[in-house]
């Protein structure tokens, strides 16, 4: 599955594009100006997303990936 995929999958299940989740990542205080605290570990934005959102762990990671920037709404 590409990662555009994931995104449109978890947007259909929740309602959120990726630019919600960065919102609800910064005020939730994962993130500040954009970027991913170093002090945040990928299991604490999982468990997030499926006590938020019942997403499952590799759409969670997607999120992940999103929010750490390894990924963004262009990648493959």
């Amino acid at each position: 599955m590409s990662f555009q995929a994931y995104l449109d999958n978890i947007q259909t299940k929740t309602g959120k594009s990726a630019a919600d989740f960065r919102q609800l990542a910064e005020e939730k205080g994962f993130t500040a100006s954009g970027k991913l605290k170093a002090s945040v570990k990928a299991g604490q934005i999982v468990q997030w997303l499926k006590d938020d959102f019942d997403l499952g762990r590799g759409h969670a990671m997607a999120i992940y990936a999103l929010l750490k920037g390894s990924k963004n709404e262009e990648s493959k």
